[in-house]
């Protein structure tokens, strides 16, 4: 993903209580400026002035932007009408899009003049094809409004998908984002083919707080017989749910690992639920791919737990999948950890959204693609 244009590009990350931002330049990975705004109120743009002031020239500014919506499916300039547009996706992603659409407004108030880009979550999976991404509902419902599987997680995918293919050849990945948030990719020479997430992040993995997927009659019964009213339900699927609904109140993997080590069986059964959900789902994405060639960990989770890492690949010799105890133990950066002989490789990658959209950023700018 090297960028031979010049282009130095502000990164803005806008997250629900934060602001990341960066400045890369093209001669380095490494930011020329970096700051965590935390919390960020979504109004104060004294701190933001700051990182302008000593980020020295800036030629675009690059914002992550959740959700694309089911026609923006690139990259792509930020004018007054696409902002419209933007705004019009609220209702597709209301725990994310306003805050990323506050980023955008911030910052382009004290930039006026340069070009800002929009990357998208959902870009990598526009791919997709029709089986893949069409739910199999009534035919009204997919006509009167967009309920297609979107996915999320993106930027991280697309970066890891295509650091997978630079560390060596692998043509059938699959990408795992294991962070807060979760999901997993299956990617066909750098394009993606399937993922976990659907019409909403809600969908697939266990994850910190969301409880992953779950069967939809489940929801219907909480509404009739439980009497639960809609705004109850979302807020325990999202909020109280996945490791915090199973293991006591904790959706941090490392607060439950060491829950887990000192015996407790809430914690253990939170873990085991968590990990059979990851093989079962690494196992679907390699069947769609027809088999495995790579398989890739990112995020928070993916890069930094061992354990997680040894137990989700334990049973997956099947697929190909084994990894070096020791090299799994001292993985930092990015890693092989593959065990000798195994068919399919095994990698840590650090997740770095900041490079893939500083790298769409600066192909939006030159028309370029952002991707062979």
């Amino acid at each position: 993903m090297d960028d031979d244009s010049g282009i130095r590009v502000l990164v803005v990350n806008a997250g629900s209580s934060t602001l990341k931002l960066s400045v890369l330049g093209t001669a380095s990975t490494d930011p020329a400026v970096e700051r965590t705004i935390d919390p960020w109120d979504g109004e104060d743009t004294s701190e933001i002035g700051e990182v302008l002031a000593a980020a020295g020239p800036i030629d675009a500014v690059g914002h992550r932007v959740v959700h694309g919506g089911p026609d923006l499916q690139r990259a792509v300039l930020i004018d007054d009408g696409i902002a419209a547009r933007l705004e019009s996706l609220v209702e597709l992603a209301p725990l994310h899009q306003p805050r990323s659409l506050q980023g955008v407004r911030t910052v382009r108030s004290l930039l006026p003049d340069t070009p800002a880009v929009a990357c998208f979550d959902t870009t990598f999976h526009a791919t997709l094809s029709a089986a893949a991404s069409t739910y199999a509902v009534p035919g009204v419902w997919r006509d009167r409004w967009p309920i297609r599987r979107y996915g999320f997680h993106g930027l991280s995918h697309a970066y890891a998908v295509g650091r997978a293919c630079e560390l060596g050849p692998g043509l059938r990945v699959v990408s795992c984002h294991l962070g807060s948030g979760a999901s997993l990719c299956a990617a066909r020479d750098g394009r993606a083919v399937d993922t976990t997430m659907g019409f909403t992040p809600l969908e697939g993995l266990v994850m910190a707080t969301r409880s992953g997927t779950v069967d939809p009659g489940l929801v219907l019964w909480l509404v009739r017989v439980g009497g639960l009213a809609a705004e109850e339900v979302e807020q325990g699927l999202e909020h109280h749910a996945g490791l915090a609904g199973l293991g006591g109140g904790t959706g941090d993997m490392r607060e439950l690992l060491t829950a887990v080590d000192c015996g407790d069986q809430r914690a253990g059964l939170a873990l085991d639920v968590y990990i059979h959900r990851l093989r079962r789902e690494i196992g679907a994405m390699s069947g769609v791919l027809g088999g495995l060639d790579v398989l890739v960990f990112t995020a928070g989770v993916g890069e930094r737990s061992p354990v997680v890492r040894a137990r989700a690949t334990a049973d997956l010799g099947y697929l190909g999948v084994a990894i070096d105890a020791a090299a799994n133990e001292a993985a930092a950066g990015d890693a092989d950890i593959t065990a000798e002989g195994a068919r399919a490789r095994t990698l840590v990658v650090t997740a770095r959204e900041d490079l893939e959209i500083a790298h769409q950023t600066r192909a939006a700018i030159t028309g370029e693609p952002a991707h062979p």
